[in-house]
C-alpha cells in the first residue's frame, strides 16, 4: 500500500505520479507511479515556472516587482507583482479588464503572459528562452520542453516538476528571502474564483502559486498545511508543495480537466490528504 495507490481510480488513461519529501534540506523520492519517461503537458503548471524565472530576473536587476509594465494590454497601474498575482483585473484569455487592478483576484493566462512579454522585454530576449537559461537548465530538468504560452505551455515529466517543487521550498537559483515572498499571500483579503473550483473569499495567491489558506472544500485537501503552495492545470495536472511538512505531490495525466466529469478536484484532495495524513 503506498500513498499514491488512489491514482488507480482516477479516470485519465495515463498518469505519472511522485510523493517526495525534503529531508535534510535536499529531495527525496519516497514513491513513484506510472512511466516516469512520460511528458506531459502541465498546461498552468508553467505559471510557478515562468513566475520563478522572472524572480530570478528580478535578482539579477532585470526586472522589479513594482515594474509598471509598457506592454500592450497592461492595465494601468498594474504591476509586475500584481500580474504574477492575479491581481491585475485582466480577463481570462483576453486583454480586457473585468476588475480594478488590486481590486479582485481574477485568475488570468494573459496577465502571466504580458508578465513573460515584459520579462523579455527587458532582457532582450525571448521570454521562453530566458525561462529555459534560468530555470529549466540549471535545476537538470533535462524532460522539460519551454514552448508556447509562458503561461500554459510547457511539457515536462513529474520528476522534473518534483525537483522544481522542491526549489520552492529549499531555493538555489533564488534567495531565501525571494522565495518566501512568493509563497506569501500578495494583496491579501481579496476574493476570487479558483477556476473549477469556487469562489473563495479571501482567495489567498502568491507570486505565480496558488496559496491553501483557509480555502475549503479545496484540490490540495483538508490536511494539507494552510502554508501549501502549488497549482492545477487545464490539462488534468497538478503539483504542491508544504513548507511545513517539506511534503511534495506532483501527479500529471492527460485527461483535460473538463472531461474528468467533474471529478477532478475530489481526486486530488483524497490523494493530497493521503499524502498529508501518511506516517512520517
Amino acid at each position: 500500500m503506498g500513498v499514491l495507490d488512489s491514482i488507480a481510480d482516477w479516470p485519465a488513461p495515463h498518469t505519472t505520479a511522485v510523493h517526495a519529501r525534503i529531508v535534510d534540506g535536499s529531495l527525496t523520492i519516497l514513491e513513484r507511479r506510472g512511466d516516469q519517461d512520460q511528458r506531459y503537458r502541465i498546461a498552468s503548471l508553467t505559471k510557478m515556472i515562468t513566475s520563478w524565472a522572472i524572480l530570478v530576473a528580478h535578482e539579477e536587476g532585470t526586472v522589479a516587482l513594482s515594474d509598471h509594465p509598457t506592454c500592450d494590454g497592461v492595465p494601468d497601474g498594474a504591476t509586475l507583482e500584481h500580474l504574477l498575482s492575479h491581481a491585475g483585473g485582466l480577463n481570462f484569455d483576453t486583454t480586457d479588464t473585468v476588475a480594478g487592478v488590486g481590486r479582485r483576484r481574477v485568475y488570468s493566462n494573459t496577465g502571466i503572459e504580458l508578465a513573460a512579454a515584459w520579462l523579455g522585454e527587458r532582457a532582450a530576449m525571448a521570454a521562453n528562452d530566458y525561462i529555459a537559461d534560468a530555470v529549466v537548465r540549471p535545476l537538470a530538468m533535462t524532460s522539460t520542453e519551454v514552448r508556447g504560452s509562458p503561461a500554459h505551455g510547457i511539457h515536462s515529466s513529474a520528476d522534473d516538476i518534483a525537483v522544481f517543487m522542491a526549489e520552492i521550498l529549499r531555493p538555489r537559483l533564488v534567495s531565501s528571502a525571494t522565495a518566501d515572498d512568493a509563497r506569501t499571500v500578495h494583496f491579501p483579503g481579496l476574493s476570487g474564483i479558483v477556476p473549477g473550483v469556487g469562489r473563495f473569499d479571501p482567495c489567498d495567491w502568491g507570486l505565480g502559486m496558488e496559496i491553501r489558506g483557509d480555502k475549503a472544500p479545496h484540490w490540495m485537501g483538508r490536511s494539507t498545511s494552510p502554508a501549501t503552495v502549488g497549482h492545477f492545470g487545464g490539462a488534468g495536472t497538478m503539483a504542491w508543495a508544504d513548507p511545513d511538512s517539506g511534503n511534495i505531490v506532483v501527479a500529471l495525466t492527460d485527461l483535460p480537466f473538463d472531461q474528468w466529469d467533474g471529478t477532478a478536484v475530489r481526486h486530488w484532495a483524497t490523494l493530497s490528504d493521503a499524502v498529508a495524513e501518511a506516517p512520517r
